[in-house]
């Protein structure tokens, strides 16, 4: 069997029963890194043969794995930290398995989403999770125009050097939102803050981050296109953007609605 297993985002006190009981058990643990796993199992006196499993050798790493079950070999396979699979190498090895019949399974346990997802005090009933940004700016507007209107939470991975960008990024696509960063999930400096996206983030930048975004709020068409425009415009979008925006949303031609405005 194969079990993919959830480690400590932070305290390695995290970790479940199960989780160790798993790791104990295994022949072979296929792993992000090799000295973060060499750690976490050294605390709890566990000693495995250590296989690297990484975005740049996931497939000849899945390969291993196959080839591991063939041999009736108990495999672990674990991420730096998380869910395995979750914004971290594993749907090749996932696709692998099933394409070559291999059996597997998935522990419960350790999320940093859901967990800062908590921590924000956001509208959880409903969010999506979009990880991290596309690094090219065309996807990325691409991807952030999809989720627009959503109502729902908006949830990113980012890391400390990417903040800034991020920040500026996603209130370039939405407007003046409130955010909240999530940083440091379960260590002693665990910090929830929250912020809107036209101040910037004035936090420190260190850790495993969490970016959330609030929802849109509902489109309010019984107000004139003039106002609607002024109303974007009060929480700090460029005149243009906002133009652009509100003829995007009512459907009708920026030449149009500039008249319009000029006239309101």
């Amino acid at each position: 069997m194969v079990t993919f297993v959830p480690t400590p985002i932070g305290n390695l006190k995290d970790i479940t029963l199960r989780a160790l009981e798993v790791l104990r058990a295994a022949d072979v643990v296929l792993c992000e890194d090799t000295r973060n796993t060499l750690r976490l199992l050294s605390a709890y006196d566990i000693r495995k043969p250590l296989v690297a499993c990484h975005k740049f050798n996931e497939r000849e790493a899945a390969e291993k794995i196959v080839a591991f079950h063939r041999d009736k070999k108990e495999v672990a396979v674990v991420s730096d930290a998380g869910m395995p699979v979750i914004s971290d190498p594993g749907a090749v090895v996932l696709r692998t398995l099933r394409e070559n019949g291999v059996p597997y399974t998935v522990l419960p346990g350790a999320c940093a989403f859901v967990c800062a997802l908590v921590l924000s005090a956001f509208p959880a009933d409903r969010f999506t999770f979009l990880g991290f940004l596309p690094e090219k700016n065309t996807a990325r507007r691409e991807l952030l125009e999809r989720f627009r209107l959503a109502r729902e939470t908006l949830v990113f991975h980012c890391a400390p050097h990417d903040l800034d960008d991020y920040v500026r990024t996603l209130f370039e696509a939405f407007g003046n939102r409130r955010a909240c960063v999530v940083r440091e999930i379960s260590k002693i400096y665990e910090e929830s803050r929250e912020f809107f996206l036209a101040d910037g983030y004035d936090g420190e930048r260190r850790g495993e981050m969490v970016l959330l975004v609030e929802g849109a709020k509902e489109c309010a068409f019984d107000v004139s296109p003039a106002d609607q425009v002024r109303a974007y415009m009060a929480e700090g979008m460029e005149k243009m953007e906002a133009l652009k925006r509100v003829a995007r949303e009512r459907g009708i031609p920026k030449s149009e609605l500039y008249k319009l405005v000029l006239k309101g």
